[in-house]
């Protein structure tokens, strides 16, 4: 016998003897839905082949689809707006401006450092070609390169 879902209308042959004659509980392998199947509620006559079967059921039942579709789509829609106003309420967006204020800061400091450490090895490792594209430049780079002598060395008397 084949039995029809009526939630996704997937079609499932099964044997009539698994079904007793006071019905039973079934269970869509497709889409999980459970309803109480009877034998007596569908008509069992034999179909003869290329017979036409027109259903105002199926049409229904498409129609019942769409509505429960739309249902769906708004309450998801109402649970969204629901979670987005209570988002607002709560305000953790000002909470994590004043935490986020000083990882940033130290952040930036970091990036600074990094990027004046490597312009620094970067002059040193252009030193002479520099030099030679700009004479003028030599005296600025040796009094910047101990000008981070010295530097260098009041950071290790501190420590």
């Amino acid at each position: 016998m084949i039995i029809t879902c009526p939630n996704c209308n997937k079609q499932f042959k099964i044997d009539n003897s698994l079904i007793p004659d006071e019905g039973r509980d079934l269970q869509c392998g497709s889409c999980n839905h459970i309803w109480f199947y009877n034998i007596q509620e569908k008509n069992n006559e034999v179909l003869e082949l290329k017979q036409e079967i027109f259903s105002e059921d199926i049409e229904i039942k498409t129609e019942n689809k769409e509505d429960k579709i739309e249902k769906k789509q708004q309450s998801e829609e109402i649970i969204k707006t629901e979670i987005n106003i209570k988002k607002k309420e709560k305000n953790p967006t000002k909470l994590k401006k004043t935490e986020n204020t000083g990882s940033k800061f130290f952040s930036y400091l970091i990036v600074f450092i990094i990027s004046f450490v490597a312009l620094i090895i970067l002059l040193d490792t252009l030193k002479t070609p520099l030099i030679n594209v700009f004479p003028g430049l030599e005296i600025m780079l040796f009094n910047l390169f101990e000008t981070l002598q010295d530097i260098k060395l009041f950071i290790i008397d501190l420590i």
